[in-house]
């Protein structure tokens, strides 16, 4: 048991390191990072999230309600939770301010932040639904559910850490062009992925109290996330001239993700 929850620890933390490494990229590229780049970035993360979606939670979750003999209605549980996700972050959306990037005007209730704070409220939304989804599938694992392998728990941490590290860029390069000192610049984009191991460590200890809604829970973290890359990252990816490299970046990090989830899993 101990080496399981050492495991788990190491797999928690794997996606927050992403993010870090990303930010501390400040330190070492003299310039913000061209357009180009950071849609497709911004694609390969999107690419990413959604495979992982698929893979690694919706499948898992129909997966395990069809082995507890609901048959055609395996689904429900899955359909159910993908759901409660979406309007989860339907109602983070407009409950907290924030400001998206290459975006002048703020989201959610009227606040007194500045626009670096919005910025990083904005990413921290976004984080959520990876760290829950870290903390889900590790749960199963703890759990000793069938559907859900050590390796396939890794394989989701190691993809949600490799989108991470463009969004760690995201956040630091910009906010460093705009006048924030380096080690600042770097703080904020760190900060925006701690969030992550918090949301994933409680969601392993929910998961504890309530086993049977396991399946909810993994197509929960599903459906966050992919409100996140419809209402977030497909509209950076595709705005302006050549929003075919965001096409192919998605292309690039989905089967990235889907190779990662099949072989480790």
């Amino acid at each position: 048991m101990g080496d399981n929850f050492l495991n788990c620890s190491i797999g928690l933390l794997i996606p927050f390191v992403g993010t870090s490494l990303g930010a501390a990229c400040v330190f070492f590229m003299k310039n913000n990072m061209k357009e180009m780049t950071t849609r497709a970035l911004t694609g390969f993360a999107a690419g990413v999230m959604v495979a992982a979606s698929i893979w690694s939670l919706l499948i898992p979750a129909m997966e395990q309600t069809q082995s507890q003999g609901m048959g055609k209605m395996s689904f429900f549980p899955a359909f159910i939770g993908f759901w409660i996700g979406i309007l989860f972050l339907l109602f983070l959306d407009n409950a907290v301010p924030h400001l998206h990037m290459n975006s002048s005007k703020s989201e959610g209730p009227n606040s007194s932040l500045g626009k670096t704070q919005m910025m990083v409220l904005a990413v921290t939304i976004h984080n959520i639904p990876e760290g829950m989804a870290v903390g889900v599938v590790y749960a199963g694992y703890l759990l000793g559910n069938s559907q859900i392998t050590l390796m396939g728990a890794l394989a989701l941490s190691i993809g949600i850490a490799i989108q991470n590290f463009p969004e760690g860029a995201i956040i630091s390069m910009p906010l460093h062009a705009q006048g924030e000192k380096k080690g600042k610049a770097c703080w904020y984009g760190i900060l925006s992925g701690a969030v992550e191991p918090v949301a994933a460590a409680f969601t392993i200890l929910l998961s504890k109290f309530i086993v049977p809604a396991m399946p909810y829970l993994l197509s929960f973290a599903a459906g966050a996330m992919i409100y996140v890359v419809i209402e977030e990252l497909i509209p950076e990816m595709s705005e302006g001239k050549h929003s075919n490299i965001g096409t192919i970046a998605f292309a690039v990090g989905f089967s990235i993700m889907m190779t990662l989830d099949v072989v480790l899993g």
